[in-house]
């Protein structure tokens, strides 16, 4: 018998599954609420005319696989290399990566956007590559078109607090989109004082403004200014990147003193760094549970760890992996003092490290209250997106809280086409709860786990973050 390749029954193991995800999931619509696709791109509607920019342009999943293989730099990030060689090398090599999320999500892109059902590899690749060209010389895959297509509700870009926000005015203003385009502010800049660039950082963010940034009062008033900027265009959503999470505690007054060390240019110990993100984490926590808005904190990447590329190429280039799990005990000091001076906001709780998930989970439960699911598990994020990191993640939030109110899957993404991943976790979902309706742990009421799959796959997500 010839089992069919990434089928109708794709990553669905029974029956059941299929009919949950076929009535309750498979053209459900996507809200995307942090992703890293950029607001001037899709107001000025780019048309893309080959499947190797679409896919190899600044996909550092893919160029991951593609250096693991033994492909030279120049074919993964050269400009002397054109798109379409490039796709060959990608498409020669995949099939060393089955198991890998990105081999199955490079074929259901081909799937959903070409109606290209081959298995890619370098004897398919010649073929492959004809039929996207000539799909796309046909039209449809203008950004707009693609985000249309993909039956986008809503795209939160992730924007440094200094970058204009005239293009997420303007998509605003626009009538030729649908979707719903806005800001998320990130103010990882002005967190990380440990950076080499942030003396530089402060100094070009006060110049912008015309203000000179002469102590911690300045930051943290422009900081204000600029998250009513982004409110007006939108924006109700914060996020942040930390390695490691301020294991101890620093007050306003130890916060500005380490500020003005390093504006004066003098050394800080790793002490003063985290008791001045202690204070600045703090500072923006109570900030935004004020104005309402999410807080999202993406916890424990190690970045950039390759110097040479990172010199070379710049963040994001690949070269990022697990970093250590972060502290109960720092995370709960936090909490409880944002909690005491006034509520923590809605939050998001990423990880990169999974021996995390129980302290994160359970430390969420702590300070519930208010809001359906205010502080919960973000989805698998990262290099934990992968089937059996989806699947792990999903059975954390049923265990340690309520599934159904789970926010349910994000892109964090720079490509057009990486919407299907949202069919992928979609799948996922259906499959695990139609296994658990087989045993008889839940009720196979339609009504029921209908509404809790429409909820984890579009629904609490509008609820939650309310935009």
């Amino acid at each position: 018998m010839s089992i069919e390749f990434m089928g109708p029954r794709f990553l669905l193991k029974s029956e059941v599954a299929k009919r949950l995800y076929d009535s309750f999931a498979s053209d459900q619509p996507i809200y995307d609420y942090h992703c890293h696709l950029d607001a001037k791109e899709i107001l000025e509607n780019q048309h893309f005319t080959d499947i190797g920019e679409l896919w190899l342009k600044g996909d550092h999943y893919k160029w991951r696989l593609l250096r693991a293989a033994g492909v030279p730099e120049e074919k993964i990030t050269g400009n002397s290399v054109s798109f379409e060689e490039k796709f060959y090398a990608f498409a020669e090599v995949l099939p060393y990566f089955i198991g890998n999320p990105v081999y199955h999500w490079a074929h259901l892109e081909l799937q959903k956007y070409f109606g290209i059902h081959d298995a890619l590899s370098a004897k398919t690749a010649r073929k492959v590559y004809e039929q996207t060209q000539e799909k796309m010389a046909a039209g449809g895959f203008s950004v707009r078109e693609l985000i249309g297509r993909s039956k986008v509700e809503l795209i939160a870009t992730t924007n440094h607090p200094k970058e204009e926000l005239k293009w997420h005015q303007r998509l605003r203003e626009s009538s030729n989109i649908a979707t719903k385009v806005v800001p998320t502010f990130r103010p990882d800049a002005f967190l990380h004082i440990e950076w080499e660039r942030f003396h530089t950082e402060v100094r070009e963010f006060g110049d912008q403004y015309g203000i000179d940034m002469q102590n911690l009062d300045d930051l943290l008033a422009l900081l204000m200014r600029r998250m009513d900027d982004f409110a007006t265009v939108g924006c109700r959503i914060a996020d942040h990147g930390l390695t490691d999470f301020p294991a101890v505690k620093g007050s306003y007054s130890e916060a500005k003193a380490i500020f003005q060390k390093v504006m004066n240019r003098t050394e800080i110990t790793f002490l003063d760094m985290q008791k001045y993100q202690y204070y600045l984490l703090y500072f923006l926590g109570s900030e935004y549970a004020r104005r309402d808005w999410v807080m999202q904190l993406h916890l424990s990447p190690l970045r950039n760890t390759n110097t040479r590329i990172y010199h070379s190429l710049g963040p994001d280039a690949g070269v990022d992996s697990v970093g250590d799990p972060v502290s109960a005990r720092a995370l709960q000091q936090w909490f409880d003092e944002v909690e005491l001076a006034g509520g923590v906001p809605r939050t998001l709780l990423f990880t990169l490290n999974p021996s995390a998930y129980y302290v994160m989970a359970t430390m969420a439960g702590n300070y519930q209250g208010g809001v359906k699911g205010k502080i919960q598990m973000g989805p698998a994020w990262w290099m934990l997106d992968h089937r059996d990191g989806i699947e792990e993640q999903l059975r954390l939030v049923a265990n340690t809280g309520g599934l159904g109110l789970f926010v349910g899957m994000t892109t964090d993404s720079r490509s057009y086409l990486s919407y299907a991943r949202h069919d992928y976790f979609r799948r996922i979902l259906c499959s695990l709860i139609g296994e658990w309706i087989e045993d008889g742990e839940v009720p196979d009421d339609p009504v029921m786990v209908g509404d809790l799959i429409r909820g984890v796959s579009v629904e609490n997500a509008r609820n939650y973050f309310r935009i």
